[in-house]
């Protein structure tokens, strides 16, 4: 059974950071990262990704403000949020694809709050 652990979210003033982080505390071996986010009544939407060899993607909304980054030695992956704004405000998933019973499969995090104030 794997499992992703998620951490990081919080309640913010508009212009401050957080950095969130998704983590699997086992022996595995994970292809691609990234972290979506989902607003109320909104659909889930792609932040940004993170390839293995460490090649990034991000939405347009938040390029030069939010950085992905990825520690394969912990099997973990970073979302820094800097520059936050009212519109951020959203749960934040994390997606890893993660090689388990012979197959690549999508695994989702439980998700954390992104909270910020105007």
């Amino acid at each position: 059974q794997v499992k992703l652990v998620e951490s990081g979210g919080g309640l913010v003033q508009a212009g401050g950071s957080l950095r969130l982080s998704c983590a699997v505390p086992q022996s595995i071996v994970i292809r691609n990262m990234g972290w979506y986010r989902q607003a109320p009544g909104n659909q889930r939407e792609l932040v940004a990704t993170i390839t293995v060899s460490s090649r990034t993607n991000y939405a347009d909304s938040v390029k030069g403000r939010f950085t992905i980054s990825r520690d394969n030695a912990e099997n973990t992956v970073y979302l820094q949020l800097n520059s936050l704004k009212p519109e951020d405000t959203a749960v934040y998933y994390c997606n890893l694809e993660i090689w388990s019973e012979s197959r690549w499969s999508d695994y989702w995090g439980q998700g954390t709050q992104v909270t910020v104030s105007s």
